[in-house]
This record gives C-alpha cells, structure tokens and sequence, in this order.
C-alpha cells in the first residue's frame, strides 16, 4: 500500500488539537463532537474530519470523539511515545529560559544535558540538567543517542555549530539562532523557530483590522454627506 503523503499544513495543526485535548480533559470534557471542536479552535467540522482521516477513523458517527483516546491517538502520531531525547546547544538567555521554565518530558522528549563555552557556568546544573563544555559535545554524541539537538547559540557561530551538530551524526534540529539553517536536499530535519514571525502576523491582522474599520468608517462619512 502506498504510503499517504500528509501535508505539513495538518501536521502543525496536530499540536493545537493535542493541547485543546488537554485543556478539555482537565475540564472534565470526555467527548466532544467536531463541531464543538472546531468551535474551539476555529476550524470548520469537515476540516477536522479532513484532518483526522489522514491518520485513520477516530470518531464515532452520533458520539463523536473519546478525548482522551483521541489525545492518546494524536500523541502516537506525533511521536510522544518513541522515548526521544534532546540536548541543548547555549545556555545564554533563551537556553536558560528553556531550562527553566520548558518541560520537555510533557511533550514526550527527555532533555538529557546542555553545552557551553562559558567556563563560569560550565558543571552547573538546571533543574537536573548538567552543563558542559563544548569541546566535550563530539564524545558526548558519540557516547549517548540523541535524536535532537536544540541550538540556542547567538546567530553568528549557528552555521558551524549546526555543521558540527551534524557531522556527530545528529538528525533533528530545534533552531531557535534566527538563522536559516534548513539547505536544499539536505537529510537532517530542521526545524526554524522565529519569534518575530509571529509578531508580525499579528502585526498583519492588527493593521487589516484597522484598514477595515477606516473603510468602514469612509463608508459612512460618505453615506452622512449625501444625505
């Protein structure tokens, strides 16, 4: 049977359906229609019946979806029960806030340690994860399966670390440098997280909201000077 190709734009709305699962269940919600669903998140029933037939039948027809099967089922496509294990490349102000404050076992990947060059806060440890030096970060790949890496180094060694990152055979990068680090044709998964992309898509809805009301507005001056 051939293989169906799943568009990455359901794919990243899997994790908006996981969290809404979540936040249901902790509710006390055990079912829920697509309609209602969809209510929440904004989506039109037939495009989460859409969605969730890429992966197989979830739901029941005149029942709906078990909510905690469901976030069990999404969990399983995502990934969540493969045991992935992540170590994090920078421990400057975003690496730090991450080793704070993200809980990477929610999500089903164990952060296993982090690397530096500052000598001041290499052997530290955050919140159970030891920091070490970069010059140990080839040894410790060599040594230790890690599927990925997340790289919170400044923008302006990302390219080498990235390069370094792959040559000690890792797989998968988390980048959050603000630089590109995704090539044409190349086998490792990169994943490019930038802050500002979100801000101004804000900024995008912020302004056509602001454009609508000012033509709403001339609509009406104009409407009121015929008069």
């Amino acid at each position: 049977m051939k293989k169906l190709k799943i568009s990455n734009n359901v794919i990243r709305r899997l994790p908006r359906y996981l969290r809404k699962l979540d936040e249901l269940a902790e509710n006390g919600v055990t079912r829920i229609s697509s309609f209602d669903l969809g209510q929440h998140l904004g989506f039109t029933p037939s495009q989460i019946r859409q969605d969730f037939s890429c992966f197989g039948e979830f739901g029941q027809q005149g029942y709906g979806y078990n909510v905690a099967e469901l976030r069990h089922e999404i969990g399983t496509i995502l990934g969540m029960d493969r045991g992935l294990s992540a170590i994090l490349i920078g421990c400057g102000n975003i690496g730090r806030a991450m080793l704070d404050n993200f809980c990477f076992s929610n999500w089903g990947v164990t952060l296993k340690a982090a690397f530096d060059v500052n000598s001041e806060i290499i052997g530290s440890n955050f919140n159970g994860i030891t920091v070490f030096s970069m010059e140990n970060l080839a040894e410790y790949l060599t040594n230790n399966k890690i599927d990925i890496a997340v790289l919170t180094v400044p923008k302006e060694v990302a390219k080498n670390v990235a390069q370094n990152l792959i040559d000690s055979g890792i797989g998968a990068i988390w980048n959050f440098t603000n630089v590109e680090l995704t090539e044409p044709n190349s086998p490792i998964l990169v994943e490019n997280v930038h802050f500002s992309d979100s801000l101004l898509s804000l900024s995008y809805y912020i302004t056509e909201r602001q454009n609508d009301e000012a033509a709403r507005l001339a609509r009406l001056a104009k409407a009121n000077s015929v008069k």
